[in-house]
């Protein structure tokens, strides 16, 4: 089994640790985050229904031209701030962060300050 694999696996064990305790509903969504070398992705999930309301990337054509060569860090809490943003105006105050396993740091962190700071409560 390779390095990275062992890494996945435990990022997956703590998923499901974790998933265990958060669901999102329709007063509190689930803000869902995910990390991959270049981009992060999130996204607001009602469990019940398993669907996404709101969801915002580095891909997301509203910030796309923006981020160009920003520290990732920067462009995480610039997503951040879209879903945000976007979670406001469908009336979403309140969410629940789920960090999908990985370690609340870096990007992960960006993410979740950037959303705090344009008015999301968790």
């Amino acid at each position: 089994m390779s390095h990275e694999n062992k890494r996945e696996a435990a990022r997956l064990k703590r998923k499901v640790r974790i998933r265990k305790n958060i669901f999102g509903t329709e007063e509190r969504p689930r803000l869902s985050v995910f990390r991959s070398a270049k981009h992060i992705y999130a996204q607001l999930v009602i469990d019940a229904t398993g669907s996404t309301i709101v969801a915002a990337s580095t891909l997301s054509p509203e910030i796309k031209d923006s981020i160009g060569d920003v520290e990732k860090s920067d462009a995480a809490k610039k997503v951040g701030e879209l879903i945000g943003r976007k979670a406001l105006e469908k009336n979403i105050k309140k969410v629940v962060f789920d960090r999908n396993g990985f370690l609340y740091h870096g990007r992960i962190k960006a993410l979740a300050e950037g959303a705090r700071e344009s008015g999301l409560e968790f």
